[in-house]
């Protein structure tokens, strides 16, 4: 099984590159949003190779006037996982941890994409992330999270959407490792316990600066993950926020967030405000995350595509629909100096949580 990738010095065991373990769950993945600093425009990308099923496969979503657009593709990985093409989709790495562009050709859908990210900052490397089912580890991950711009154009239905590095940004990760994929359990474990995730991750741009943060928590309300890192000149590159917490707002009957407030504290005590507004919601399933017949792994064949949309004012709020980010307008207070900035606040509430009032898999108090 010795493929391109063998050719590069990137072994780590002794055994070819194609070769992932016994895990048929294993994945490899590159992520990308980007929206405008100005207008309700929002565009996603995945493509994820899945050694153990031999599968590639990916999407790219586009949100704009009251609409989301979504390109599915998916073939058989033929064991070469640095061919970064899905049909009319590829991610090139022009240079690593500095520039990656994205194309996709979706002639019969009249979507014609040309797009470049530039990191703005040094990628930060979020912590490992481990999910257990009773004694089965179903989740254990390793992500790395970096803030840029975008510039190039996407087309659609003719209409061109310029992008340059000074009105478009947004955030990639490249995640490896084990999480569920491709088909369902045929055997899950027993007895049934009641699935519970509650995930806010919250990339935020300012001007000259940048804030990460996340959390992950159990059905009390107790952190089992987090991040809360800024970065920028003014911080000698990175620091972390300390002693973070948070204070969230629902909109009424539903499972999303309509603001959330972060406080904490900087390297020299001073006190941290960081105000998140919820604006425009975009749904990941648009990019195969939840979705039951383009989730991620699915076997569709040699060769597939596959083209829908949504309307963005009919929210279902439930699954596939229940994972979203929203474009968020944010403002961060440091001390007695505040920034005004832009970012997402991706949301993915499921089952119980405490703090929340959330107590079955899906209610909406």
């Amino acid at each position: 099984m010795i493929t391109k990738a063998d050719d590069y010095p990137i072994h780590q065991i002794s055994k070819p590159v194609a070769e992932t373990g016994t895990e048929r769950n294993f994945y490899d993945r590159y992520f990308f949003n980007g929206y405008s600093k100005n207008e309700d425009i929002y565009f996603g990308a995945v493509l994820c190779v899945y050694p153990n099923l031999n599968i590639m496969d990916g999407s790219f979503t586009l949100a704009y006037e009251g609409k989301q657009y979504n390109s599915r593709v998916s073939r058989y990985l033929n064991l070469e996982r640095l061919d970064t093409k899905v049909g009319p989709l590829s991610v090139e790495v022009i240079e690593p941890l500095n520039k990656l562009k994205v194309t996709l050709a979706d002639v019969e859908n009249d979507l014609d994409v040309s797009i470049e990210f530039t990191s703005r900052f040094a990628p930060m490397r979020e912590p490992q992330m481990q999910l257990f089912n009773g004694p089965r580890m179903i989740m254990d991950t390793c992500r790395m999270t970096q803030q840029g711009s975008w510039s190039g154009k996407i087309v659609h239905n003719k209409k061109e959407i310029s992008l340059d590095n000074d009105s478009f940004i947004g955030t990639r990760d490249r995640s490896w490792g084990v999480r569920p994929v491709g088909a369902y359990d045929s055997q899950p474990m027993v007895p049934f316990s009641m699935p519970q995730f509650y995930w806010l991750w919250a990339p935020i741009h300012f001007d000259d600066s940048a804030a990460h943060i996340y959390f992950v928590e159990d059905e009390k309300g107790n952190a089992s993950s987090t991040i809360s890192i800024a970065q920028g000149p003014d911080y000698e590159d990175e620091f972390i926020i300390q002693d973070i917490k948070k204070s969230v707002s629902y909109h009424p009957g539903t499972r999303r967030v309509k603001k959330m407030e972060i406080f904490g504290t900087d390297d020299q005590a001073k006190p941290i405000t960081i105000s998140i507004d919820c604006g425009m919601q975009v749904f990941m399933c648009g990019l195969g995350y939840m979705h039951p017949d383009w989730g991620h792994g699915h076997d569709k064949g040699e060769l597939a595509s596959y083209f829908d949309d949504y309307d963005l004012n009919d929210d279902p709020g439930d699954p596939p629909f229940l994972h979203v980010q929203s474009v968020s307008n944010v403002t961060m207070k440091i001390g007695d100096k505040s920034k005004i900035g832009r970012g997402v606040l991706e949301q993915l509430i499921l089952g119980p949580h405490e703090p929340s009032g959330f107590k079955d898999l899906f209610d909406k108090p």
